[in-house]
């Protein structure tokens, strides 16, 4: 972000929201074809992550079906009495399992939430809800194949930082899928319209599947919040904060935040990808030099844990920040 979105409250920079944001929708089916075309594909990856942060992805390899289920088994979560949702409720961050609302978490406004560890799946799945009785199945089966396209999409922006596709391979086959399963009501006249507040997200990479508009992105080059177009099929990926740190500051996280839906209630499913838990996350050396020092501190899934038990009742007290040197 700019100096100035640093220094103006994220709440209070202007929006556009009469439009929605044109951003680089990429053809995933294209880096599989011949080396040339792939080339071009890992440059526009790239190009995107380095001046925006974000962009779409289509013809990724996910059923239609398969995502349609996995928002309606959120949706069914979401609709189970309070006493079945809140048996998933704790204060303990580091649980496998974890239902909250905007009453307890700093950066919500207007939301409930489940999230959820999701790789390796046979680990995590058996602490997942039983109720709905499709939650298992249908929320498993996207998160396999969301996790195959975020590791076909690392191997893609390796490549365009220099450092080759296989590039701390087992560590990302090893690493951590986080879900993110929301829901933000429909907005009315007497609730904000903030469902929530504007961060960046720790990983690597977040894939957002949603069931309606609503996403909105600070668009860096004229401190604006842009709102994000609902294309068929696609998915919404996001840089994140390790992302940052590993390229040494070459690609850059993206602020973003969640306003509700004037027309209906929303569903957002959240896949965010880094190493394992205690794995550290440094500048990767192959792009530091006497010109281009050290950026960043080094930090794992397991610090930013920490940094969030630590600063609940500060949303503004950001995990990059202080992982600047």
């Amino acid at each position: 972000m700019s100096d100035l979105s640093r220094t103006v409250p994220q709440e209070q920079l202007p929006s556009e929201d009469l439009h929605p944001l044109p951003m680089p929708v990429i053809n995933l089916g294209h880096l599989s074809l011949d080396s040339a075309t792939r080339s071009r594909v890992v440059n526009d990856i790239a190009k995107a992550c380095h001046g925006l942060g974000y962009f779409q992805v289509i013809n990724h390899g996910i059923g239609q079906s398969v995502m349609d289920c996995a928002v309606k088994a959120a949706s069914d979560f979401f609709e189970l009495p309070n006493e079945a949702k809140e048996e998933f409720s704790s204060e303990d961050l580091r649980q496998p399992v974890r239902y909250d609302t905007s009453s307890k978490d700093s950066i919500s406004m207007s939301r409930a939430f489940l999230k959820h560890y999701a790789h390796p799946l046979s680990d995590w799945i058996q602490y997942w809800p039983q109720k709905p009785p499709i939650y298992r199945e249908y929320m498993g089966k996207y998160a396999a194949e969301v996790r195959r396209v975020a590791l076909q999409l690392m191997e893609a922006m390796l490549e365009g930082l220099g450092l080759g596709k296989e590039y701390l391979d087992e560590k990302f086959q090893e690493g951590s899928q986080l879900l993110s399963v929301n829901c933000y009501p429909k907005a009315s006249q007497c609730d904000t319209t903030i469902g929530l507040a504007p961060h960046s997200d720790y990983g690597f990479l977040t894939i957002l599947l949603t069931s309606c508009r609503g996403l909105e992105v600070v668009d860096r080059s004229s401190n604006i919040w842009k709102t994000v177009q609902q294309l068929p099929h696609a998915l919404h990926v996001h840089i994140g904060d390790h992302m940052e740190v590993l390229s040494n500051g070459r690609m850059k996280t993206v602020v973003h935040r969640a306003l509700l839906n004037p027309e209906e209630a929303r569903i957002s499913i959240a896949s965010i990808h880094g190493f394992a838990l205690h794995e550290k996350v440094t500048c990767a050396k192959e792009l530091v030099d006497e010109e281009n020092p050290p950026k960043y501190k080094e930090s794992s899934f397991s610090d930013f844990l920490d940094h969030l038990t630590a600063n609940m009742d500060n949303k503004h007290r950001n995990f990059l920040d202080g992982l600047r040197m």
